[in-house]
């Protein structure tokens, strides 16, 4: 019986790179948050800046709602959660699973401008959209100095 390997000679460097960013890049947890410390992926986010809002989105494909949890706190937005998958057996036909699964954990500091009661939240096929509304700047005003 033969197997088709892929092959990836930058497997070690990657993942040298993500112990590298596990180590240094991963912020000193307790409490709660110390079981998120230990994830098992992470998914790929993209941001954009528009003119009234920022938007995020991230790539969850088969992640639940409900198992998606995102917060903001101290202008640090955070996007945690967890995928499973069903159980599979090679009497299945299985031959290789790539999919990951488990716990996943992501935080991103706002900018000052970003508005922390103007967030929501939608999860369409697969990807979570997040929108963070930008406050609303103060124009600088003219004051008229008068005579006295």
């Amino acid at each position: 019986m033969s197997y088709l390997m892929r092959q990836d000679p930058w497997r070690l460097v990657t993942q040298l790179h993500r112990d590298l960013d596990r180590a240094f890049g991963a912020p000193v947890l307790t409490g709660d948050d110390a079981a998120s410390a230990v994830v098992n992926w992470a998914p790929a986010v993209d941001i954009r800046e528009e003119a009234q809002q920022f938007v995020l989105h991230a790539d969850l494909p088969g992640v639940k709602p409900a198992d998606i949890e995102v917060t903001l706190e101290k202008g640090v937005l955070t996007i945690r959660g967890r995928r499973d998958l069903e159980n599979r057996e090679e009497k299945d036909g299985y031959r290789r699973v790539e999919r990951v699964t488990g716990e996943f954990f992501r935080r991103f500091s706002l900018p000052d401008t970003a508005d922390s009661q103007g967030v929501t939240a939608r999860y369409t096929n697969g990807v979570l959209e997040v929108t963070i509304a930008k406050q609303q700047q103060v124009l600088p005003r003219r004051i008229a100095v008068e005579e006295g």
